[in-house]
């Protein structure tokens, strides 16, 4: 598991509050994703053209304000995801599925590259019919696609509570961008995207 690849996350851990993000502004849109790491799910949507905010954090489960070594203890049934606040003028919730999808390994169940445990597993948390429609059009398109070595396990369900993780997870790649490298290559993750994806990966 990640926390115990990288000593730094060994620091004390800080208490999370309800998501900062809140409604969106007026004009503005939501969509939750989970994709095992949210440090690299992070990384993913921050550059792309109409997201305005991502938030990493815990979701999907049935404890209030879990810490992440809550969460890493694999039995408050969150999943590590990150939520984007969105100008849905300049860019669509299809596409976000696009970017979504192209940054999992959807055959993968309960883990994501070398981070194992239901916590890392990967979502869609949809807002709305729209979204769900939306999730699952994409989904069964890429199943019917046959470019994927296996079935999809990627679950698709009703946006619940999101709790923002604690502060040193927000733009971690930022940061910490020595110490997010080694995580990321050491977990290869971007070699497996291109296994499967090819030139679209990432």
């Amino acid at each position: 598991m990640r926390w115990l690849m990288i000593p730094v996350l060994a620091l004390a851990c800080v208490g999370v509050v309800a998501d900062p993000v809140g409604p969106p502004p007026e004009g503005r849109a939501v969509a939750t994703f989970a994709g095992g790491c949210f440090w690299c799910v992070e990384e993913a949507f921050d550059p792309v053209d109409g997201v305005e905010r991502t938030t990493s954090g815990y979701t999907g489960g049935d404890v209030a304000d879990p810490s992440y070594y809550e969460v890493a203890g694999s039995d408050t049934g969150h999943a590590e995801a990150v939520r984007i606040v969105y100008d849905p003028e300049r860019v669509s919730y299809r596409e976000l599925l696009d970017v979504f999808w192209h940054n999992i390994d959807p055959t993968q169940s309960n883990r994501q590259f070398c981070d194992r445990g239901p916590e890392y597993r990967s979502a869609i948390f949809y807002h709305g019919d729209e979204q769900r429609q939306l999730a699952e059009q994409t989904r069964d398109r890429i199943a019917a696609s046959g470019v994927l070595p296996g079935p999809i396990m990627t679950e698709i369900e009703s946006a619940g509570p999101f709790y923002a993780a604690e502060e040193r997870h927000q733009n971690y790649y930022q940061k910490n961008p020595e110490r997010y490298m080694f995580y990321k290559a050491s977990c290869g993750r971007e070699a497996r995207l291109r296994q499967i994806w090819a030139d679209e990966s990432g």
